[in-house]
């Protein structure tokens, strides 16, 4: 019997049942990163509304590391806008220590307003 091509080029087959099943498997990821809430958000972002994109990442062995960069970006750009709107708002380490409900109202609005920035941006916006 002649080789398949398959074959010639070093691939395997495994019979299971009545079937020659090939041997494949994704090439192995190096982890370069932290891969968090926002990445996985984008991951999910990815899968349901640009299957090609994530696909060729995921079988070039490229998904982990552009996962890690995304994480990077999105982290990095809420933890400014944070601190630039807190600062903008005059929302203080003094304000704490003075009216701390009022300070937790003020974060909380200042870091939902900073996730929804960095959604829309990075998570949902870049491609």
């Amino acid at each position: 019997m002649t080789k398949t091509l398959f074959e010639q080029l070093g691939g395997n087959f495994t019979q299971v049942g009545d079937y020659l099943l090939p041997d494949l498997s994704l090439p192995a990821e190096k982890e370069t990163g932290n891969i968090g809430v926002w990445a996985l958000r984008h991951k999910r972002y990815l899968k349901q509304h640009h299957k090609v994109l994530y696909y060729n990442l995921l079988t070039s062995g490229k998904l982990h590391s552009y996962l890690a960069e995304i994480e990077e970006q999105a982290q990095q750009l809420f933890l400014r806008l944070v601190k630039e709107l807190a600062e903008k708002e005059g929302v203080t380490e003094q304000l704490k220590a003075e009216n701390a409900m009022l300070w937790v109202r003020k974060m909380n609005n200042i870091r939902n307003r900073a996730a929804e920035m960095v959604n829309n941006e990075v998570i949902y916006g870049q491609l």
